[in-house]
């Protein structure tokens, strides 16, 4: 607990040198002000309050080997203040949390301890037959009540934005952290962005590091594996002391031993991006861009929380026998097959996305916006994705943007389903998210753009308000509905 203090506390300082230096630039830019007037880049503080729900549904829970209850609920408040410094710099604060309760990730520990993954090795007493009896039991099918099962990030980024006197180029720069329980970020970036040809052409050019690490949470059996080695079965200390481990026959056995585990040397996980955009107005009424992403990642690119299982390895089982031969259907309540290794993946990841936008003005009530983007990567995904937006006015005010998303992608050189993985591998997963599949979300978004002096909070009125809905369906089973709100304030 020490030690994640001390890096929150790292970051922090971090974070505070870099406003400072920010802050000291902005005090001399102010000395050089203009004696004529300026347009500001924004005219006053603004204030974005927004709140989103997401929920899902599925049956192929990555933290239980490609198999299990996918159920997922979360809350996410944000805050997003944007500060005019001066007529030509904008300081951007943005706050929010997200509050999940997982039903994959509670079964880290999924032997019904009402305590997280591999912090408490006492189960709920018995005789530890595993046959129906009162020693532990657990499901893929059955959230855990353990404390894994819920979690909250924390994040906070700060961007500053400097335009020069003729609003033809902008300088931007962040810096940004979160924190959740199992791991945390830092990142940092820059850009510049040069309009010309009376501002109908643009290029963007950025660049973003994040520095982000571990604190690896691993499965109970796993983690008493690597904490007491081949006799954690029988070691008294050991959860596991006491529990009958059973084979495929249901019969209790001494042999389980996931011998292929090694523990994670390197808890690092670094990214750097590089994107290059560029957009071009090619007639009053049309606006085409393009943006290339080129993303190296390298460390520990692997979920330590994620089990895999060998074919060519025997299976070992706690909990009710007779449900053994059920394990794979949801009516499996109480035995669980306990894991051959976690989620093995390289080192390095390269990115190669592009997308291209292309947006038409239809009339005064109709827009069509659309997009398409390219994605491959050293991993063997491929995936396309198209989206179109149709953003209708009804008056000055009133807009509704109905919306259509499709998405395909083939499945990563490393993935391969529940218990199909191969020990002799060097890499593997079964994470579906790196699997083959198609996906379509269909929504819409309701907005109301006005300055309403009548409605506000303390100084600040109501500028905007919006109201989006969009359900998701996916191919291997997962369902998905989010709503979410935007309240866009401007201070007096």
């Amino acid at each position: 607990m020490e030690e994640k203090q001390v890096e929150v506390v790292v970051v922090i300082k971090k974070i505070t040198l870099i406003l400072l230096m920010s802050f000291g630039f902005v005090s001399f830019a102010q000395k050089d002000t203009l004696k004529s007037y300026k347009k500001k880049v924004l005219e006053t503080v603004e204030v974005d309050m927004l709140l989103g729900f997401y929920t899902q549904k599925g049956i192929h829970a990555s933290v239980t080997g490609g198999i299990g209850n996918e159920d997922l609920q979360n809350i996410a408040p944000t805050v997003v203040i944007k500060i005019p410094l001066n007529e030509d710099d904008v300081l951007t604060a943005d706050f929010g949390f997200s509050s999940y309760t997982s039903a994959s990730s509670s079964n880290g520990n999924p032997f019904n301890t009402g305590a997280s993954t591999g912090e408490d090795r006492e189960y709920s007493g018995g005789d530890g037959s595993g046959s129906g009896g009162q020693g532990p039991k657990g499901s893929p099918w059955v959230a855990s009540s353990g404390a894994s099962r819920k979690d909250v990030l924390t994040a906070l980024s700060l961007s500053y934005v400097h335009a020069t006197d003729d609003r033809n180029r902008y300088w931007s720069s962040n810096i940004g952290s979160s924190y959740e329980y199992d791991y945390q970020s830092f990142g940092f970036g820059g850009g510049v962005t040069q309009l010309w040809n009376e501002k109908n052409t643009e290029l963007n050019i950025k660049a973003q590091v994040y520095l982000d690490q571990w604190i690896p949470i691993i499965p109970t059996e796993i983690d008493e594996y690597e904490q007491f080695g081949s006799d954690f079965l029988i070691d008294t200390q050991s959860y596991f002391s006491g529990v009958s481990v059973l084979n495929s026959n249901g019969a209790s056995v001494a042999e389980y031993l996931p011998s292929k585990f090694t523990p994670i040397n390197n808890v690092n996980r670094n990214s750097y991006s590089f994107s290059l955009g560029f957009s071009q107005i090619l007639t009053p009424r049309m606006q085409f861009s393009i943006a290339l992403d080129l993303v190296k990642q390298e460390g520990w690119l692997a979920n330590p929380l994620q089990r895999v299982y060998f074919s060519d390895k025997s299976n070992y089982y706690v909990g009710n026998a007779n449900n053994i031969s059920n394990y794979e259907n949801p009516s499996n309540t109480d035995v669980f097959h306990l894991a051959d290794d976690i989620e093995r993946l390289p080192s390095t990841r390269l990115k190669y996305p592009l997308g291209m936008r292309l947006n038409y003005y239809v009339n005064e009530y109709l827009v069509i916006r659309s997009y398409f983007r390219k994605y491959l990567d050293d991993w063997g995904v491929d995936s396309n994705t198209f989206q179109v937006e149709l953003p209708v006015k009804f008056n000055m005010s009133w807009r509704i943007i109905p919306s259509f998303r499709y998405f395909d992608q083939t499945a990563a050189d490393y993935f391969a389903p529940y218990n199909q993985h191969l020990s002799t591998q060097d890499y593997y997963t079964s994470d579906y998210d790196l699997s083959a599949f198609s996906s379509y979300q269909v929504g819409g978004e309701f907005v109301f753009t006005d300055v309403l002096s009548n409605y506000g909070v303390w100084k600040l009125s109501l500028k905007r308000i919006g109201l989006r809905v969009q359900n998701y369906q996916r191919s291997d089973g997962l369902s998905a509905f989010s709503i979410s709100t935007n309240f866009s304030f401007v201070l007096d």
